[in-house]
C-alpha cells in the first residue's frame, strides 16, 4: 500500500513546464550545474529534522495526556506539523531555485517483504490505474482543522472505495491518497512506454 502525501508540491498542474518564465536559465538549463554550494540547502535540512525531532518529542508527550484522535487534533501537533510543511516548502523551494529540480520528498511509500508481492495482479489480469482529483478550499468553518487534516479524511474515504471495489470483486494492488500530485505508483512511465 502506498500513502503519498505531497504537502509543499503546488507546483504540479500549474504550467510549470509550459513555460520557464521567472526561472533562471542556467538554473533550469539543459547543462550541469557546477559550483553550486550546498550550505544553504544543508541548513534547510538541518531546521527540518530539528523540527522533527521538536515534532517526536510533543507526540510522544501529548499522546501519554490524550487518546490517539485528540492527540491528532491537539494545537501544539497541528502547529508543529504546519512548521513542518513549512521546511518542507522551503527545502524544495531551495533545491527549486538552486539546482532547477522538482524534487519529490515528502512521498511516504511502505515497502512489501522482500519475498514480493504476493497479491500483485498476474500479468494475465487486466489492470488500471485509477485518480480521484479533489480541489479542497479551507474555510471559517473549518475551524481549527487544517488540510493536513482534510486529507486524513479523503485517506479514510479513499479506504472506505477501496473496500467498495474490493467487495465488487476486484483486486486493489495499490492504493494511495496524495496532497498537490496525483499517486505515483512507480511504474506508470513503464506503462506508457509500453502504450
Amino acid at each position: 500500500m502506498t500513502h503519498e502525501h505531497d504537502e509543499h508540491d503546488e507546483h504540479h498542474g500549474h504550467g510549470l513546464d509550459d513555460d520557464h518564465e521567472g526561472h533562471d536559465s542556467a538554473t533550469h538549463g539543459p547543462a550541469p550545474l557546477t559550483d553550486v554550494d550546498p550550505a544553504g540547502l544543508h541548513a534547510a535540512v538541518d531546521a527540518l529534522a530539528a523540527a522533527l525531532h521538536e515534532y517526536v518529542d510533543a507526540a510522544v508527550g501529548v499522546r501519554a495526556e490524550f487518546g490517539s484522535t485528540e492527540a491528532d487534533e491537539d494545537p501544539r501537533i497541528l502547529a508543529l506539523e504546519a512548521r513542518v510543511g513549512t521546511l518542507n516548502a522551503a527545502l524544495y523551494d531551495q533545491i527549486h531555485d538552486r539546482l532547477g529540480m522538482h524534487s519529490d520528498l515528502t512521498g511516504m511509500t511502505w515497502q512489501e517483504d522482500e519475498g514480493g508481492h504476493d497479491d500483485a495482479p498476474s500479468e494475465d489480469d487486466e489492470a488500471d490505474t485509477f485518480h480521484v482529483g479533489l480541489v479542497v478550499v479551507r474555510t471559517p468553518a473549518a475551524g481549527d482543522r487544517t488540510l493536513d487534516s482534510a486529507l486524513d479524511i479523503v485517506e479514510s474515504g479513499a479506504g472506505d472505495l477501496t473496500q467498495a471495489l474490493v467487495d465488487a470483486g476486484f483486486e486493489v494492488a495499490e492504493w494511495g491518497v496524495s496532497r498537490g500530485a496525483h499517486v505515483d505508483f512507480g511504474d506508470e512511465d513503464d506503462d506508457e512506454d509500453d502504450a
